[in-house]
């Protein structure tokens, strides 16, 4: 029992480095080359019940952009926390636009679920010659893998979207839709978040260090 803890241990430190987001799908225009823009606003355009967590993935967004040399703010840091609410489309963009923005990207929640599965009990596996040999092995291993309880897991599952508009043009530059497995934290989840976009951006060739 005492190696299970151990194992089990050492592979939750394991998971805990692992991202816990994953690119789905992206797509950017054809033949464009890296834009410079003045000044990126990040937008996150989720619930109130989520609104913690919009918070966290606008400023590590925003701060990820700024490591590749651009000028990116949260929208919540600049207007605060519900200046687009019911807002229509033409004031949305003239307040943007006012504020000296000539980009947008959004962070938007699509959906959000819950799944739930049994985790059997974890036994390890020993040769019969090693667990046969005296009566005490094989008692005390038969007993665990017959008592010991599994477990019922729940997963919070995140689907998200984020487009880049060139607010010149008002067009759609990039978009990109991504899964996130039950993140550690929103403060993780948004520092994960912004960085695979960013990441993906450059890759992409929409956006580029300055």
């Amino acid at each position: 029992m005492k190696n299970m803890k151990i194992m089990v241990g050492v592979l939750l430190l394991i998971l805990a480095g692992c991202s816990s987001s994953r690119i789905t799908s992206s797509w950017s225009q054809a033949d464009t080359a890296p834009k410079k823009y003045n000044k990126i606003l990040v937008l996150g355009l989720i619930r109130d019940q989520d609104r913690s967590i919009c918070e966290y993935m606008e400023k590590h967004f925003a701060e990820d952009l700024k490591g590749l040399g651009y000028n990116a703010v949260s929208a919540q840091a600049q207007f605060g926390p519900k200046a687009f609410e019911n807002m229509c489309e033409k004031d949305a963009v003239d307040k943007i636009r006012s504020n000296g923005a000539d980009a947008v990207i959004t962070i938007v929640l699509l959906d959000k679920s819950k799944e739930q599965y049994y985790v059997p009990a974890q036994r390890q596996v020993y040769p019969r010659s090693v667990y046969y040999r005296r009566f005490g092995g094989y008692y005390t291993t038969v007993w665990e893998r017959i008592y010991t309880p599994g477990y019922y897991v729940t997963d919070t599952r995140y689907f998200w979207e984020s487009n880049l508009y060139d607010m010149n043009t008002r067009d759609l530059v990039y978009s990109v839709q991504t899964e996130s497995f039950d993140p550690n934290s929103s403060e993780s989840l948004g520092h994960e978040y912004g960085k695979l976009i960013v990441e993906n951006m450059v890759k992409k060739n929409v956006l580029a260090k300055q």
